[in-house]
């Protein structure tokens, strides 16, 4: 048995069509999404990641704003940015994006991030505001990685409800926030937590119907550890560089052998990493439409 691939481009280009759609209803009220990000320093792979994110923005009609901030920037100096695209109308929704000079306390700049705007979804009211909400609707931006993972398994027609779903790590953009997602009752799976330091992660592996890999440890699900049949993410990125060539390779935290014993996989680079951008647009265009609709 050969895994069915989950292409995430694809589902990730089906949402942004219908983001699109969205956008123009707004435009055609008068309003333009917008979407915003604050870079601190010239991290080459982070002004990629940023350039990337605003070149689809601006492909389905959204207003973007790049803000770039020398890496000697002061503390108060970042803040004052945060503080100004908090009060900008033109502004719905914005990331600042990590990792933040040593000498600015990351902390404190993400707490300051107005929680409406928070593209992201992982502002501490969000998510605090996610704990409480198990039933009704949900009116306030998600993590965007977490969100990702269950629309692609939705989009390709699998049904989460009552599957055993094992998130491996424990970071905050995954795996501590995304069985918050995972046990709301429109979904109604069962999550369990594991992570680097959990005895005997095989075991927990093996009854999985479904399996997270996020930890950012090469290769820690190996094909003996899946269940047959099972679905399986991988989103963890692990960077090494290659004795042969000298340059940087990127590894998933799934290995390759266990595309022979799954049922449905999402390799990386290509699954989850394009949902994540497309949920972060639809985070801004939802908030948008509240601020519209408000």
């Amino acid at each position: 048995m050969t895994a069915t691939r989950l292409d995430g481009k694809a589902a990730a280009a089906a949402i942004k069509t219908e983001l699109a759609e969205r956008v123009a209803v707004l435009r055609d009220r008068g309003v333009v999404p917008g979407i915003a990000t604050v870079l601190v320093g010239a991290d080459p792979a982070s002004q990629l990641y940023v350039g990337m994110k605003h070149r689809e923005s601006e492909a389905i009609g959204m207003n973007s704003i790049q803000v770039e901030l020398p890496a000697e920037s002061t503390q108060e100096e970042v803040e004052a940015v945060i503080d100004r695209l908090n009060a900008d109308p033109t502004c719905h929704g914005y990331i600042v994006q990590l990792p933040l000079p040593k000498h600015i306390d990351t902390d404190r700049v993400l707490e300051r991030i107005d929680p409406a705007k928070d593209a992201d979804g992982l502002h501490p009211t969000n998510l605090g505001r996610l704990v409480l909400n198990v039933n009704a609707p949900i009116t306030t931006p998600l993590p965007c990685t977490p969100r990702g993972v269950i629309e692609l398994l939705l989009r390709n027609g699998y049904d989460l409800a009552g599957k055993n779903v094992v998130v491996v790590g424990r970071g905050v953009t995954i795996g501590r926030s995304i069985g918050l997602l995972l046990t709301r009752r429109e979904i109604n799976a069962t999550v369990t937590l594991t992570h680097t330091g959990t005895t005997d992660l095989g075991s927990h592996l093996r009854q999985a119907d479904v399996v997270v890999a996020a930890a950012g440890v090469k290769h820690i699900v190996r094909a003996e550890d899946v269940k047959p049949g099972a679905a399986v993410l991988d989103v963890g990125v692990t960077r090494e560089v290659d004795p042969e060539t000298g340059k940087n390779r990127v590894y998933g935290d799934v290995h390759p052998d266990v595309a022979e014993v799954a049922g449905l996989l999402s390799p990386n680079p290509g699954g989850v990493g394009p949902m994540t951008v497309a949920l972060l647009m639809t985070n801004v265009v939802e908030a948008a439409e509240r601020a519209n609709d408000g």
